[in-house]
């Protein structure tokens, strides 16, 4: 059903914003959501550009190799060892540290390595082909991704010998973000929500209608919530448990893990569910948006879509009034969200029947909110349309660091492709060669202005930004040609300074030799002090890619979260008081003429009229409470929600960034002294 052509339905209240998916009340409508192409599109995922021959592979292309075969224990030991946080991924660094205690040389590491990835993370897929590579190795046969291809058919996967237990941890004291403590529950003794609640007019209802509260007393001064609320905010955790289903209804499974219990399973429409379950119950709230559904989707789509996920629960646990609801609370703990929703009544009740505000509340609202709303209703779109750019920049940042786009140009390895596996120096040298034919073509339209431009732009061939160091963290571009990432390269570098280590191990002379006994030992030293700022980069990659990028995020969404509550306030706010009023003065009209005339049967006529203006005083008391409750509503949402969250967390957010990258520009200088320091004694003859 989600698969289905939504077209965008503009928006005709008096907004200024446009096309929402408000107007429908669809959460998979048209919005900014996403970076880069339209995810709200019902496209699916755009192929990418045809490339030279010989790209590099996907995971999906190791998927071919490895098929429906069984893995020996030791290969998810590795993985686990490697990938702690079940992330699905890791890096080049820990499959070097994986290999190396198979007691392999290093140039068969290094070696193995260049066969299954040029990107700088490695997949799950990929990380079992190296292991199988290192078990052929061992067995002292050929290393081919042939034969593991026909091991792999035949179910029987090597197993390699390794010693996990000494596997060399990373040397890096980097903050790992994926590794946070779990926080201490949100709605606990210390909760930071804790604020006055709307007095209920009714007595209370099923546990399906929920619990509603509406922050503490409203004035200019504070922030309406306790010190250092943000440091004891909830956290759920989002993870891909994998598909499940047959063929035709196949589907992607989702694990929650928070606090309140133990991690449960959960569908993408499950998540719609709960989206349009909390729009419903509390429409004049702030309510991000859901990641959208594409069908076809890539890799890169479906953990955009996942870290969408993640934040939209997390604002939801942590909005003060939203984070009470029993439907949210049963998503997060139930462990068959679909049985429960078959056993269990659920009201869609707007929160404004049952609750309402008290004469001391209403006093505290502002005359003027009005033209406090008006002034971020007027600054709205600017402010989207900017945090979007700022987020879309550092991306940018975080994908030239770690090389993250999908495409990269095949430098390292040949492709894999199920009926064709050419040979690893074929491969090689066709790829050198579309390479330098390509650079030659560019050089020969534009050439360089000094013999020092021209071994730069010779220099593009390796894929590399001449303007970078070999140990610098930060690549580029070089007209069109895209960089690998410095952490993967230094990666391989550190294996290949190894492997040279290995092979000089004993000189032509035949006897102990100084000069290549200190050169030796200054080129370990080299591999191990590149290992370590490989391990930094790594750490400060992940920590900008988790950390930083998902809070400019968070500010992004909390706008168009902000415009959406417009777009809902204009379309649902109006009501019928005017019109009722009316109606009551027409039919007291005719009540007064029933009287008067005093026919046969007009006492029932007459209360029949009486008892139709008692109805329509009543519905405009409600829509007169209504209106009270809707101001609150605004008001809460505006001084507590967003005043707080687009203020306190963006700082929170610029302070951690600043720390961690001040930590890492002092571990890189240590460690680079540090080298100067081993190497100063290097013998010269």
């Amino acid at each position: 059903m989600f698969n289905a052509p939504r077209p965008v339905q503009p928006y005709s209240g008096s907004s200024q914003f446009g096309a929402s998916f408000m107007a429908t009340e669809n959460p998979l409508l048209s919005s900014v959501y996403d970076d880069g192409l339209d995810p709200w599109s019902t496209a699916p995922s755009p192929a990418p550009p045809a490339l030279p021959s010989f790209t590099p592979p996907s995971s999906n292309s190791f998927s071919s190799i490895i098929g429906d075969a069984v893995v020996p224990p030791i290969y998810n030991r590795a993985w686990s060892a490697v990938d702690p946080d079940n992330t699905g991924e890791t890096s080049v660094n820990a499959l070097s540290r994986a290999l190396g205690t198979s007691s392999l040389p290093a140039s068969t590491i290094d070696r193995i390595v260049s066969l299954v990835s040029s990107r700088p993370r490695v997949s799950r897929l990929e990380f079992f082909v190296a292991l199988a590579l290192a078990a052929l190795a061992q067995s002292g046969k050929d290393l081919s991704v042939e034969r593991v291809a026909a091991l792999a058919q035949q179910n029987a996967l090597p197993e390699p010998t390794l010693d996990l237990d000494s596997m060399a941890p990373s040397t890096s004291n980097f903050q790992d973000a994926m590794r946070m403590p779990m926080p201490t529950r949100a709605y606990s003794t210390e909760d930071p929500w804790n604020v006055s609640k709307f007095a209920s007019t009714t007595a209370p209802k099923a546990p399906a209608i929920g619990s509603v509260n509406n922050g503490a007393p409203s004035s200019i001064a504070g922030s309406g919530l306790p010190r250092e609320w943000w440091k004891k905010q909830e956290t759920i955790f989002v993870n891909v448990l994998g598909h499940q289903g047959f063929v035709l209804n196949r589907y992607l499974v989702y694990e929650i893990s928070s606090d309140r219990g133990a991690p449960v399973p959960r569908r993408y429409s499950e998540f719609v569910f709960l989206w349009d379950v909390l729009v419903k119950r509390y429409p004049f709230r702030l309510l991000p948006a859901l990641p959208p559904k594409r069908i076809g989707p890539d890799e890169g789509f479906l953990e955009q879509r996942r870290r969408g996920l993640a934040r939209f629960i997390n604002f939801v646990v942590n909005h003060p009034v939203v984070k009470d609801d029993p439907v949210l609370a049963a998503f997060l703990t139930e462990p068959s969200f679909e049985d429960w929703r078959k056993h269990t009544a659920i009201s869609y009740e707007e929160e404004s029947a049952s609750k309402r505000v008290d004469p001391v509340e209403e006093m505290s609202i502002p005359s003027d909110l009005d033209d406090k709303l008006a002034v971020v209703r007027g600054k709205i779109g600017f402010l989207i349309e900017h945090w979007q750019r700022i987020c879309l920049l550092t991306e940018r940042i975080v994908r030239r660091r770690e090389a993250a786009a999908v495409r990269l140009t095949p430098v390292l390895r040949p492709s894999f492709l199920p009926t064709h596996l050419p040979s690893f120096s074929l491969a090689a040298s066709l790829s050198s060669s579309v390479l330098s034919s390509s650079t030659s073509q560019r050089l020969s339209q534009s050439a360089p202005a000094s013999p020092l431009a021209a071994s730069a732009a010779s220099s593009t061939s390796s894929g590399h930004d001449s303007s970078s160091s070999i140990f610098s963290g930060l690549t580029g571009s070089v007209r069109g040609i895209t960089s690998l990432d410095g952490q993967a390269d230094l990666s391989r570098l550190t294996n290949t300074v190894k492997s040279l280590v290995e092979v000089n191990e004993r000189c032509w002379r035949g006897e102990d030799c100084d000069l290549c006994n200190g050169v030796r030992q200054g080129l370990g030293a080299v591999s191990n002090h590149t290992q370590r700022h490989a391990d930094a980069l790594e750490h400060r990659s992940r920590t900008m890619l988790y950390s930083t990028l998902e809070a400019l995020k968070a500010q992004r969404d909390l706008y168009i979260a902000m415009r959406d509550l417009f777009i809902r306030h204009d379309r649902l706010s109006p009501d019928q008081v005017d019109r009722l009023r009316k109606r009551i003065d027409t039919t007291g009209r005719k009540l007064e003429v029933v009287r008067q005339a005093k026919k046969d049967g007009w006492e029932h006529e007459a209360d029949k009229l009486a008892g139709a203006i008692e109805k329509d005083q009543a519905s405009i008391a409600a829509s007169l409470a209504r209106r009270v409750f809707i101001r609150a509503c605004m008001w809460h949402e505006l001084r507590v929600v967003l005043h707080n969250r687009e203020n306190t967390l963006l700082t929170q957010a610029v302070q951690s960034f600043a720390r961690e990258e001040h930590d890492f520009s002092e571990a890189a200088v240590a460690n680079w002294a540090s080298l100067m320091d081993a190497v100063e004694g290097m013998p010269f003859e």
